[in-house]
């Protein structure tokens, strides 16, 4: 079956069911429809006073182009661990359209390792994203009505994007107000995908709506004739930008099929943006239960270590353990072998793959400081002669591995893995950071990349000079950074895999999110903007006779 019809196989518990044994009554939360919710802030303000969870991180390798089943990974150790009597949440990402009618699919899990209903949350969902997208454009429609009408604050440069959530590359530059009316002023634009907006980053960074409102005020979106910031407050945007996000802002609950509390939140994606759901939500999942199981996007490289340098810097989160994902024919992918043939049995190439997986496992202990523990998320052509031998080599630096039949035994298929992690979690949190505020914009990229992905070094345009220069005499270099780079290779090359040679990291631009607060360093051919592949999922994605949905995977 696929996973829309294994998730249409499960009957769903009513929301206010689920939520009941979690604490909440029909009044702490709000229903939208039978299975979704939003848990109200005066619940959030009573349970600060419970002790706060064990807080577990599920990252991985470099992703193949559909991923490693993190997403599932993280769902079926959460049943797997309500399934050996611990009492745990998970705390996930909404799902963006773009990868939903791109390449990548949804993101709801798979098999019997899912979130519903998968449907709706890979589609509207609550209509956060939404919410995010009429924020942002009203902010960029204030922008040029000022303009238009005179512009008093002296806009130079106008650095504020529109956005939509999709992948639409013919958005990436565009020019505007072409209507040729009498005050109408035409000048190049462009549009980011809305899970790339400082506004979702604000979204999920925010502690609650003052917050919010004070650092949506914060944002820069332009500067005047003498180089000087303009923010949206001096627009008097953070107003009516809040007033957008207000319902927004409250966390969204669903249900695993095995009927345990996910609260999914916030969305950025983390090879352009910071890759983390938002900080209310995991807060808020810590109070509920005695584990929290979070996922950050992409591989250790990007997702794991924004979740470190920025969301817990920021948060003062204390994760203990750190599960890495991996499959083994990613690992021969990453060895040198074509995406077709990779299910094949193949030792010599899963021998040099490895060394992505020790990598990134190396990262997560010396770098970050976390426990690390390997899943591999197992399929049916794996051989015990490869799992063997991938088990050796991990026991040569001390990390234990876990098979997991997530996909198709859902929690049951995560009880190896969910044991391990409680041991493991029974030790102190040490988290380490990267960088220190207070060291330059170009220490702190220096570091990242060099220690994280391996670089020798690092270069840069004379663009990127000058805007590095600008932001650290404006005063927000202690900020921490935020790098966008491919997810598919520790390099900036997406297509250099095995990484087994000197490179350096290319940095083409910096631009300071002060709302967000934390400067945004694009490295080699990465954009805000996704595209669409040749044969998009869009094509297979339709309405059966049934009135039902077909084709989201």
């Amino acid at each position: 079956m696929s996973d829309i019809e294994i998730a249409r196989s499960v009957k769903l518990e009513h929301i206010t069911k689920i939520a009941a044994k979690y604490g909440m009554t029909e009044d702490d939360i709000e229903l939208y429809g039978k299975y979704k919710a939003k848990v109200s802030n005066e619940f959030i303000q009573k349970v600060q006073k419970e002790k706060d969870a064990k807080l577990v991180l599920v990252t991985a390798i470099n992703p193949t182009p559909l991923g490693e089943g993190k997403t599932t990974v993280a769902i079926g150790l959460s049943d797997g661990l309500n399934r050996i009597g611990k009492k745990s949440v998970l705390a996930l990402r909404e799902p963006s359209l773009g990868p939903v009618f791109g390449v990548k699919g949804g993101a709801t899990g798979g098999g019997h390792a899912q979130v519903a209903p998968m449907e709706d949350i890979n589609l509207h969902f609550t209509g956060d994203i939404h919410a995010i997208t009429s924020a942002n454009n009203l902010l960029s429609a204030m922008i040029d009505n000022h303009i238009y009408y005179g512009n008093a604050l002296g806009f130079k440069k106008v650095i504020w994007k529109r956005c939509v959530d999709l992948n639409d590359r013919a958005l990436r530059e565009v020019e505007i107000g072409l209507s040729k009316e009498k005050n109408m002023v035409p000048r190049p634009d462009g549009f980011d995908i809305s899970v790339a907006s400082e506004i979702m980053a604000i979204f999920c960074l925010s502690k609650d709506i003052e917050d919010l409102e004070r650092r949506l005020g914060n944002i820069i979106v332009g500067y005047n004739n003498d180089d000087k910031p303009i923010f949206a407050k001096d627009l008097k945007a953070e107003g009516a930008l809040t007033v957008l996000l207000k319902d927004a802002i409250n966390p969204n609950i669903v249900q695993t099929l095995e009927h345990n509390l996910a609260v999914v939140h916030g969305g950025p994606f983390a090879n352009i943006a910071h890759g983390c759901n938002s900080v209310i939500a995991t807060k808020l999942a810590l109070k509920l239960g005695d584990y929290v199981i979070t996922e950050a996007g992409f591989g250790a490289d990007l997702g794991a270590e924004k979740f470190v340098n920025v969301k817990c810097r920021k948060a003062g989160l204390k994760p203990t353990v750190a599960v890495c994902v991996a499959t083994l024919k990613a690992l021969k992918y990453h060895g040198g072998v074509k995406a077709d043939v990779c299910s094949e049995e193949n030792i010599e190439a899963l021998a040099i793959g490895i060394e992505n997986l020790k990598r990134h496992v190396e990262n997560i202990k010396d770098r970050y400081g976390l426990m690390p523990i390997v899943a591999i998320n197992r399929y049916q052509n794996d051989t015990e002669k490869e799992l063997k031998f991938l088990e050796e080599e991990l026991k040569k630096i001390g990390v234990e591995l876990s098979l997991t039949e997530v996909w198709a035994k859902g929690g049951e298929g995560a009880i190896d893995l969910a044991e391990k992690v409680v041991k493991l979690a029974e030790g102190e949190s040490k988290i380490n950071f990267v960088y220190k505020d207070e060291e330059s914009i170009k220490d702190k990229i220096l570091k990242v990349a060099k220690e994280v992905y391996g670089a020798e070094g690092v270069e840069y345009t004379d663009n990127a000079i000058e805007e590095i220069e600008q932001i650290e005499k404006l005063g927000y270099g202690n900020y921490p950074v935020c790098i966008a780079k491919t997810q598919y290779s520790f390099s900036d090359d997406a297509k250099n895999l095995l990484c087994d040679k000197p490179f350096k990291i290319t940095i083409k631009e910096a631009i300071v999110k002060n709302g967000a607060e934390f400067v945004v360093i694009k490295t080699g051919k990465i954009f805000t903007m996704p595209g669409l592949p040749r044969v998009p999922a869009a094509e297979s994605i339709r309405i059966d006779d049934n009135g039902d949905i077909e084709g989201i995977f």
